[in-house]
């Protein structure tokens, strides 16, 4: 795909956490309609339009390579995903620089109440370079949001820990465009045993 052919925004899966609280078991392959969630995400990424998916991948990353089928996703390692959520967004802004990509939509592995509808809304609000949207779930933000990279530097260097870009966003409220997704989507996480009830 040459930089002109290159869809404005990318998909990019945060897929590298290791599931603490499940007893070390890495979210990215938990089962979810008889596939691995990471599977199942990425589904809903190119369903909702994204051509190019990025995906973050850390704990057992080799587990995870082996056991999900990813076509033509790029596959981006981060070695500091014990780190936190920030890491990895940092590592998957990273790997779309100098790709042609104007924008990211960046959605979360362990959120499969998500899917494609909502994440093509807040797709569709994006305009140039300079967009920030966000997924709202009755009017409070959540995932998936959308990045433009006029604001990866900027993200990447206040995303630490499990903050992710949430202290950039929270210096910008007024620039965030809330895309109402309440009416299509659930959002919660899988962070716990209890919340694997969510998974089908």
């Amino acid at each position: 795909m040459t930089e002109k052919e290159a869809p404005p925004v990318a998909g990019l899966l945060l897929a590298a956490g290791g599931g603490r609280r499940l007893g070390g078991r890495p979210k990215a392959l938990l089962r979810h309609r008889g596939r691995p969630l990471v599977e199942h995400a990425v589904g809903v990424l190119r369903a909702a339009g994204c051509a190019r998916v990025h995906v973050v991948l850390g704990a057992q990353a080799a587990a995870v390579r082996e056991r999900a089928e990813f076509g033509d996703c790029v596959l981006v390692e981060n070695p500091d995903w014990a780190d936190g959520m920030g890491s990895s967004l940092r590592a998957g802004l990273d790997s779309l620089a100098g790709t042609g990509a104007r924008a990211a939509l960046v959605s979360l592995v362990d959120q499969p109440g998500i899917g494609e509808e909502a994440v093509a809304r807040v797709l569709a609000a994006y305009e140039d370079e300079t967009s920030l949207a966000s997924a709202a779930y009755d009017g409070v933000r959540g995932h998936p949001v959308l990045f433009g990279a006029a604001h990866w530097a900027g993200i990447a260097a206040t995303a630490t820990g499990d903050r992710g870009a949430r202290a950039y966003l929270k210096e910008r409220e007024e620039a965030i465009r809330l895309v109402e997704c309440g009416d299509v989507a659930r959002p919660y996480d899988i962070d716990t045993e209890a919340d694997l009830a969510h998974l089908e």
